[in-house]
């Protein structure tokens, strides 16, 4: 028993070091091992993920790239699921909803943090830990500028609750989709911005319902009741927002990057920057190795690759991301001439730890309405 244990722990340590030696290399370091492993797979919450698999086998011939778009949710649900069956699934994890990585993944070791030695000084450290935040996106209020040309049709959330929105309001089913439920559960933490938009746009204070604890539910009731229209996938939101040719058309909440597809597509989304008193959230976009990957060097390579190049865009690597409505957390990349800066954004930032303190509680809240 005793020469198991210390074999056990012998292995456990071997592979801490050799792991340690590898957080330590530089990306042309990697590459020799990378070529030997010759391939790495990559679970991502983006379709761009395509792009990026066709830029990083360019850059690097003879690695397989292998890339699954998959929500968030489902991301996480398989991360859990091929751990408890041992299975080693992917070697590297793209994902937003962050308050279920950080607080599930992370703390209970399913995923493991990676920053390219490069990234030093050029990422702030609260975009470092506990895992790398390639860039910032977004879950906010979207609506048609061909239709509305002079900017959005409302100036306030509380607007979507009027009955001339009554059925128009359009947006993926917050308790499919993680990124929703954490939109939700923002407009109740940012409850007492929600009491003075309602006093700004009525006239009055709110008066809650009986049981209802506060500004934020509350919105959350009326919207629900006003006829929120609720579906399955973002692509829905767009297309029905953003379609062409329409005389009144829906308004809904769907990413602010996705405006990058406009033209392709025969959309007109625009993305309502003057709303009160927010117009949605901001969110991180994390890198993480998966612990027991099969392609340790192949999958830092790719974490490496997808922070992007030194020059002011990112090159090849980020591009799929330099577009507007996504945020660079490299402060050496230039920002996109087309976005609306980040400081001058009125989408929340959320903070994971709070938003997974009431998450389940927010979730609960919708179901009961549903």
């Amino acid at each position: 028993m005793r020469l198991t244990i210390a074999a056990t722990t012998l292995a456990l340590l071997s592979t801490t070091a050799f792991a340690n030696d590898l957080n330590s290399l530089t990306s042309a370091e990697l590459l020799v091992q990378a070529q030997e492993e010759g391939q790495v797979t990559v679970y991502a919450f983006t379709s761009r993920i395509g792009r990026v698999e066709e830029a990083f086998e360019a850059a690097y011939p003879g690695i397989d790239m292998i890339t699954f778009d998959m929500s968030s949710t489902a991301q996480i649900a398989r991360i859990r699921s091929e751990s408890q069956a041992g299975v080693a699934g992917a070697d590297v994890f793209y994902l937003s909803d962050s308050p279920v990585v950080l607080n599930d993944l992370v703390a209970n070791e399913l995923v493991a943090a990676y920053v390219p030695p490069r990234m030093d000084g050029l990422v702030r450290e609260e975009f470092q830990s506990p895992l790398l935040a390639q860039r910032l996106s977004t879950k906010v209020l979207m609506y048609n500028e061909e239709a509305h040309p002079d900017g959005a049709p409302i100036s306030n959330l509380w607007d979507l609750t009027r009955p001339e929105w009554a059925g128009k309001v359009i947006m993926v089913d917050p308790l499919q989709r993680g990124d929703y439920l954490d939109l939700m559960t923002e407009i109740v933490l940012q409850s007492d911005a929600m009491a003075t938009a309602y006093e700004a746009a009525f006239g009055s204070p709110i008066a809650l319902e009986d049981g209802v604890e506060n500004a934020g539910q509350q919105f959350i009731i009326n919207l629900f009741a006003n006829d929120l229209v609720l579906v399955g996938s973002t692509d829905d939101v767009n297309a029905a927002i953003g379609a062409l040719g329409q005389d009144n058309p829906p308004i809904g909440f769907t990413s602010y990057s996705d405006r990058r597809d406009n033209e392709d597509e025969g959309w007109a989304l625009q993305v309502a920057n003057d709303v009160a008193p927010s117009n949605g959230i901001v969110f991180p976009a994390l890198l993480a190795l998966n612990p027991n990957t099969v392609n340790p060097a192949a999958a830092r390579l790719a974490i490496d690759f997808m922070m992007g190049d030194d020059s002011g865009t990112g090159g090849p690597a980020f591009a799929p991301f330099y577009v507007a409505g996504d945020w660079a957390t490299r402060t050496d990349i230039t920002p996109h001439p087309d976005a609306i800066p980040l400081d001058d954004f009125t989408g929340w930032q959320i903070d994971p730890a709070a938003t997974a303190g009431i998450r389940a509680d927010v979730a609960d809240f919708i179901l009961a309405l549903q």
